[in-house]
């Protein structure tokens, strides 16, 4: 230790003396003695003198030495404990040989003395002792005997003479002394006094110093290496070394006592020995006379003495090691492949979804799981771990990542992955960042070549763990995946289903198409290959981005989303058609299977009815899923190919339909290029977004659209943001604008109604306006946003924002803030919930945690359930804490349809499904989400490197210069002429450049059990005809407009009068006489009075709400409760994805996602669709003159091909 650190250097001596400059006197004993620092009448001729000092003489003595060299040094001390039980194992060996060689009938007595026979005392019934204590002893055994006698005795005095302290008593008294010295001193005597060389000494009891002996030695083995062996390792060697002794011992001793009466061989006693122990007791063989019948009394009693004591210790760190884990064997790691998984706390449902989700690959199954975790382990999680798929494979140890022995113990530094998960549940999020880092660091400084799979909750701490291989900020993509929801419908569950390992065999035993349909697409996942090895894509080289996807898709069915040049490391999305595919790229396409699991299949027989049925159409089938696309089995694919050439398409062959009128009205799809034409790529309204606002605005919205610039946010929340384009204003806001129900000197607007938005509200409900908001803002108010589609952005805050945030929201438009939480009615109706289009609720921090397992989304589910009742039309996205808890969300008690999909659920959780809740309709419609769903794109970037990239690209947390972003469109009445999803991929990648991955499709679900009667009234709204003009007027002033990236859809106002008359009909009906009725007619009456009961319980609400507007000072006319809902109203209800258990109650519309769909899948109307659009300035510094004159051109011109891209 300090020893160790005053080492001398090579030029000095290996004494402990510092070197004495020259010129100064030294003593004969190296000590030089205390000079006067300066004498009188010299000038500095000994100044500078040193003394020397001489260290640790208390460890030059004699005894010191001895001490270090025979006990503190653990390697000289293993050594001598090692030939000290070598020794007496020797000493044991050599009594059996004894045994062996001693025959009592040539007869027994002293040493050359008289020997008398052993046969003539056989038969006499009393004790001959000295048949006990005389033996034959050789010459050559005694004299080997009395040598290891001699040695042991002089090491044992050495070492009681090195270990004494004070008190002799106690080294005189201890066992391991007294056994020395009665196998020592009498072979020693015997040199000295001839005669006794014959006499028996129990040298068998050895032994029992050898098992001490063995205790010690591996003690000093571990200090000695620096190791910590398991203690249960050490004490079932106890264990078994004490069982062996206790043998040996009564074997060795039985057999000698019975030298005087019954002759017993050694084997014999060996056998009685170990049938007693046993508890056997044959009875066979019994010793005869009394000494050897107390001495098995005597071992008897030992044993039941000792050995529970053994087995009580070895039973408590049993248990301990049970709690605690265990070691992982380095053997297996060195042999085998592990990963360890590093947590604070572990529930049950993380752990399920991280070997769910990481043994889903086949490459993986022979992969060790290591869990390190402090805490002991749970009850279900142990559980789990006993079943035999999961005790094989997942090794459980509690420790901590702090600490050197606990990584030890897990082999750290031989692991392939080290996952580092936070504790989401935690009161303080930002502890739990901490805690996390701690771990990432120790774990770097452990095993600095082990990869790093780090999850951070707060995206500030992001930056202290950027040294990690794959970084995951959980509050960065929630928010991100939140605001895109609001603008691409269900951007949650399109991300859940990507990141999450399916085959695709979801719902396929479901008798309800959309089921198996959206079951099958869910197996979708993106995988990626470079293009020169590719069957896919390697026909594609030297060709366009664009035409690669488009034919790619056509012909195989993938759909490619992405590259990565092989000098450049970043990943494009859609990098466009000026891209030109090159061998060494690699490709990222979304399919059911990678492609090195895929058999192609050329079928000559498919030619000749393509032939035959070209002039029908390939697409008259009702979404239906082609053959190419359909997954046959685990782990290959069969697909079937058509044998076609890769031709573009030609547009004299794709006729219009007939109800489109004649062919002169509209355009048939244009071919996709090989290569690019500049003069025809990509919309202008995107690539020249200022200028087209500048020559289409109109005289009123003119001054609020130039008010906006783009640019970069000068101000980030936190460090580790990354730099995104946006709408921003020319200058900051002042604070005191930023609050919304409050005037201020700049303006008197007090609600949002003043403010006279000209798009509806998104409203954000938070507790706290963490840095993590920040990123709900940036993908809204992106530069790839149209200024006429911004929605403002008010944050329903429970707490005060603090400064630094309000300083960096301050420069983006239409941001606003407000304090008030979401069960208050008057907080939400101050914010303007009557004016917005979506209403975001964000999981709190404070309610995260709660005693009992899944309460934490209580309060939030009943708050949902109540705004959901109050205001219908408001499409509500919620963010949960427990992913089961989403049953939960528009809760129905005598649902039958809810508890069909119950039982779905459960089924395919039995079937082994990853994805067992998908089928949830607020899940499905993108209604609801939670971020544990993200932690599975952490465990796949482990086999995916490139997954948490892509999965930011599409949240827009990151913008790489050429790559796409996601976005969304709507199919209208006037897109349906494309019929198919495959011709609208020709059409997008003709006319845009655009790539679709997937469709978002709302559809009305009937009850088997519905009545014709209950399909009539399906279509029957009452309409309040008081408030009509009110509604109408509200509709006018707020301009609702149908957008492409929001799930709305507008509705024709010559529908209401229409309606208005049926519900007065169906009214006048309703009154009539029950008798003139069938049963079935009267069950159905019965059924709209519970309906208009049900609707006088709605009036209540409405009035409770219009009350207080009134109350707070706002105007009444904006609330459009349920009784007002107009036609539009009710089928933007059926295209936010609600139940429509307000009209009906056997009525049900249903939304999901549908990743790649096959070519030929119809598309249908109010269908959106996800298109990974190119990034508009990839090539504005090159050619954006040419880009600009072209789009001049093509407005002028007025052809009908070219007008947005919204309207296909």
């Amino acid at each position: 230790m300090a020893r160790a650190k005053l080492k001398n250097s090579p030029s000095e001596s290996n004494s402990h003396v510092k070197t004495v400059p020259p010129g100064t006197t030294e003593d004969v004993h190296g000590v030089s003695p205390l000079l006067p620092s300066r004498r009188m009448g010299s000038m500095g001729s000994d100044v500078g003198q040193r003394v020397q000092v001489e260290f640790y003489v208390n460890e030059n003595t004699f005894k010191e030495r001895l001490k270090l060299f025979f006990i503190k040094n653990q390697r000289s001390s293993l050594r001598i404990r090692l030939f000290n039980f070598s020794l007496k194992l020797l000493t044991c060996l050599l009594y059996i040989v004894r045994v062996l060689l001693d025959n009592p009938e040539e007869g027994i007595g002293c040493w050359e003395c008289e020997k008398q026979n052993y046969t003539a005392f056989n038969q006499s019934t009393n004790i001959n002792w000295s048949h006990i204590f005389w033996v034959d002893r050789k010459t050559p055994l005694w004299a080997v005997q009395v040598s290891i006698a001699l040695i042991s005795f002089l090491e044992t005095m050495l070492l009681t003479y090195l270990s004494y302290k004070g008190n002799i008593w106690e080294q005189i008294f201890r066992i391991s002394f007294i056994l020395e010295m009665i196998n020592t001193v009498p072979f020693i005597i015997t040199i000295f006094w001839p005669p006794l060389r014959n006499l028996f000494i129990p040298v068998f009891l050895n032994c029992w110093l050898a098992k001490y002996a063995l205790e010690n030695m591996i003690n000093d083995l571990h200090r000695a290496i620096q190791r910590t062996q398991s203690a249960m390792f050490n004490q079932v060697l106890i264990l078994i070394c004490t069982l062996l002794c206790l043998v040996f011992t009564g074997t060795c001793g039985i057999q000698h006592l019975e030298r005087a009466g019954e002759k017993l061989s050694l084997f014999k006693s060996f056998y009685f020995c170990i049938v007693t122990f046993s508890t056997v007791g044959y009875g066979d063989v019994t010793p005869k006379i009394w000494p050897s019948q107390l001495l098995v009394v005597i071992m008897i009693c030992v044993a039941l003495v000792v050995l529970p004591l053994q087995f009580e210790e070895l039973v408590y760190l049993w248990m301990e090691r049970q709690k605690s884990g265990g070691n992982y064997s380095r053997h297996r790691a060195q042999t085998e492949k592990h990963v360890v998984l590093c947590v604070s706390s572990l529930k049950i449902d993380l752990l399920m979804d991280f070997l769910n989700e990481f043994y889903a690959h086949p490459r993986l199954q022979d992969y060790y799981v290591v869990i390190l975790c402090p805490t002991e382990m749970d009850i279900q999680v142990r559980r789990v771990l006993q079943i035999p798929l999961w005790s094989q494979r997942v090794i459980y140890l509690q420790g901590s990542a702090l600490k050197d022995q606990d990584l030890m113990r897990a082999k750290m530094d031989n692991g392939e992955a080290c996952f580092i998960l936070s504790s989401r549940n935690e009161v303080d999020r930002t502890a739990a960042d901490h805690q996390t880092i701690l771990r990432a660091w120790a774990v770097k400084d452990f095993a600095p070549n082990c990869p790093l799979y780090v999850q951070i909750l707060k995206p500030e701490n992001k930056f202290h763990v950027k040294f990690a291989d794959h970084v995951v900020c959980e509050e960065e993509c929630k928010y991100a995946m939140l605001a895109l929801n609001c603008v691409c419908p269900a951007t949650s569950t399109l991300i859940t289903l990507l990141v999450h390992t399916s085959r695709g065999q979801e719902g396929q035993e479901s008798p309800e198409q959309w089921q198996r349909m959206y079951g099958r697409c869910s197996g979708n996942e993106v995988y990626h290959i470079r293009m020169g090895d590719s069957k896919f894509f390697m026909e594609y080289e030297g060709k366009s981005f664009t035409y690669a996807a488009f034919h790619a898709h056509k012909k195989y069915g993938v759909c490619l989303i992405g590259i990565r040049r092989e000098e450049n490391k970043s990943i494009l999305l859609n990098p466009g058609p000026r891209h030109i595919m090159a061998a060494s790229d690699t490709c990222f396409y979304i399919n059911i299977t990678k492609e090195e699991n895929s058999a192609f299949i050329f079928k000559q027989e498919e030619k000749q009815k393509k032939k035959g049925f070209a002039g029908r159409g390939s697409y008259d089938g009702p979404s239906r899923l082609p053959v190419h696309s359909i997954i046959a089995s685990m782990g290959t694919v069969a697909m079937d190919l058509q044998n076609t050439e890769c031709r573009p398409a030609n547009s004299s062959k794709l006729a219009l339909p007939a109800e489109n009128g004649s062919g002169t009205r509209r355009p048939s799809i244009a071919p996709v290029l090989e290569l690019a034409d500049t003069s025809s790529l990509l919309p202008c309204d995107l690539l020249s977004d200022q200028s087209e606002d500048e020559m289409t605005q109109s005289d009123e919205e003119g001054s609020a659209v130039l008010e906006y610039v783009k640019g970069y946010p000068p101000n980030s929340p936190y460090i580790g943001s990354s730099p995104t384009l946006c709408h921003l204003l020319p200058e900051k806001a002042p604070f005191c604008c930023l609050r919304l129900d409050k005037g201020c000197k700049h303006n008197s607007f007090e609600d949002a109604k003043a403010y006279g938005f000209k798009n509806k509200l998104i409203i954000v409900s938070a507790e706290t306006a963490g840095n993590g908001l920040y990123n709900f803002i940036v993908p809204l108010r992106a530069y790839y946003r149209s200024r006429k589609e911004l929605n403002p952005i008010v944050l329903l805050l429970d707490n005060k924002p603090e400064h630094h945030f309000l300083e960096a929201i301050c420069c983006f438009p239409m941001v606003y803030y407000m304090e008030g939480t979401i069960d208050n009615l008057d907080s939400l109706l101050q914010c303007g919930i009557i004016y917005a289009d979506n209403l975001v609720v964000v999981d709190k921090e404070s309610t995260m945690s709660a005693e009992e397992d899944y309460m934490a989304d209580a309060k939030t589910i009943v708050n949902v359930q109540t705004m959901f009742r109050l205001f219908p039309s408001l499409s509500i996205i919620t963010e949960l804490t427990h992913p089961s808890n989403m049953r939960f969300m528009q809760f129905r008690a005598k649902d039958s349809y809810s508890l069909a999909l119950s039982k779905l659920e459960k089924r395919e959780r039995e079937n082994g499904s990853n994805l067992a809740f998908m089928f949830r309709l607020p899940f499905a419609a993108g209604r609801v989400f939670s971020i544990s769903m993200l932690d599975t794109l952490l465990y796949q970037s482990f086999v995916k490197d490139y997954m948490i990239t892509i999965t930011r690209l599409l949240l827009g947390l990151d913008t790489t210069p050429g790559s796409g972003y996601l976005c969304a469109m709507k199919i209208t009445e006037d897109d349906l002429w494309i019929r198919t999803y495959g011709r609208l991929f020709q059409k997008l990648c003709s006319s845009s450049a655009e790539i679709p991955i997937g469709i978002y499709r709302t559809e009305s679900h009937m009850f088997a059990t519905s009545e014709p009667h209950d399909i009539r009234a399906q279509s029957q709204i009452s309409i309040n005809v008081e408030d009509c003009e009110d509604t109408k007027d509200v509709k006018e002033h707020w301009g609702i407009k149908t957008s492409h990236h929001r799930n709305s859809c507008s509705s024709d106002q010559s529908e209401h009068p229409l309606l208005r008359r049926k519900s007065m009909q169906w009214a006048r009906r309703l009154s009539r006489k029950g008798n003139k009725h069938s049963s079935k007619t009267a069950e159905w009456i019965s059924q709209q009075r519970l309906s208009l009961y049900r609707r006088s319980e709605r009036q209540e609400l409405s009035e409770l709400v219009k009350n207080r507007m009134k109350h707070l000072g706002l105007p009444t006319t904006g609330y459009e409760d349920v009784a007002n809902l107009t036609a539009s109203d009710v089928m933007n209800r059926v295209n936010l994805g609600y139940l429509q258990d307000e009209m009906n109650d056997h009525q049900n519309t249903l939304s999901y996602v549908l990743i790649n769909p096959p070519p030929d899948t119809r598309l249908e109307l109010n269908d959106i669709v996800y298109l990974i659009r190119s990034d508009p300035l990839a090539h504005v510094a090159n050619d954006g003159h040419s880009r600009k004159s072209s789009c001049s051109n093509k407005l002028g011109s007025g052809n009908p091909e070219t007008r947005d891209e919204t309207q296909l």
